[in-house]
């Protein structure tokens, strides 16, 4: 039978370029996003089902998934893909721009990944890919907030394989690199303020830093051929690198000690100290 995969975040990016990639290997594909309108958004076919989910929004989160199942009948692979970044000195950033990077990059992964279980939890099969980052596994100076919710979505995946494995369902984990999607636009969301001096060389730095290092940054086809690899490999594996970048910099982060790293990103950022 043609498997499904449910994808969210899929207006662009990452999950646009996963819900291409599984329908063109003739998966059934249920792809939600926040605004399923938007210009420039996937088309619906026989095979690819939109609708509307908004990891912040409970209701919707089961409403998508509800469809997805009306639609056709069971759901194979869930990628958690909806999140974006926040950045900036946490003195300057307010508190609601705090629980809004939380609620999306990990309660609303949660709450999606709840709505799902007890449809893999029946049918004793199934697989989560949860998307994190080499974020997850590393920071960047003024990542407090993208990073603590990107490591722990690596967290609570290596948890929850232990509980579900049981079940015959697994759990993954994506870490790409820097990829050319709109993560430094709209997905980016940059917190300063011009009274808190002290903080401008950082920011400047990161500005200048990200700015190299998107230059070699890897297509979003490579994050979305990860995914799939993932889904349908059959392995007790957990977590998968996608990028170039991402091997080499994680390979570093596995090799050298704290101090020795540390320092390697201070000089790349251009900071003292």
């Amino acid at each position: 039978m043609t498997q499904t995969v449910l994808i969210t975040g899929a207006s662009s990016g990452i999950g646009r370029a996963t819900a291409e990639h599984f329908y063109a290997q003739g998966w059934n594909v249920i792809a939600t996003m926040r605004v399923p309108v938007a210009e420039g958004a996937l088309s619906e076919r026989d095979r690819l089902f939109i609708t509307r989910l908004d990891v912040q929004d409970e209701a919707s989160v089961h409403a998508a998934v509800q469809a997805g199942l009306a639609r056709f009948g069971a759901v194979d692979v869930l990628v958690n893909n909806a999140g974006y970044g926040a950045y900036g000195p946490l003195e300057a950033t307010s508190m609601d721009k705090i629980r809004r990077q939380f609620d999306v990059n990990v309660l609303g992964l949660l709450a999606t990944t709840k709505a799902v279980l007890p449809h893999f939890r029946q049918r004793r099969r199934g697989v989560i890919v949860n998307i994190s980052s080499i974020g997850g596994r590393l920071a960047f100076p003024l990542g407090t907030l993208y990073h603590g919710s990107k490591f722990a979505v690596e967290g609570l995946s290596e948890a929850l394989q232990y509980e579900l494995a049981p079940l015959g369902i697994r759990v993954k984990v994506v870490e790409p690199g820097f990829v050319r999607t709109d993560f430094a636009g709209r997905s980016f969301d940059l917190s300063t303020d011009p009274a808190l001096t002290e903080y401008h060389p950082v920011v400047q730095a990161l500005y200048t830093a990200m700015g190299t290092m998107t230059e070699q940054a890897s297509p979003p086809d490579v994050v979305a051929q990860a995914i799939y690899d993932a889904s349908v490999d059959g392995t007790e594996r957990l977590r998968y690198a996608a990028g170039a970048d991402a091997d080499q910099l994680l390979g570093v982060r596995r090799a050298v000690d704290d101090a020795e790293f540390f320092a390697g990103i201070r000089a790349q950022f251009g900071l003292g100290g």
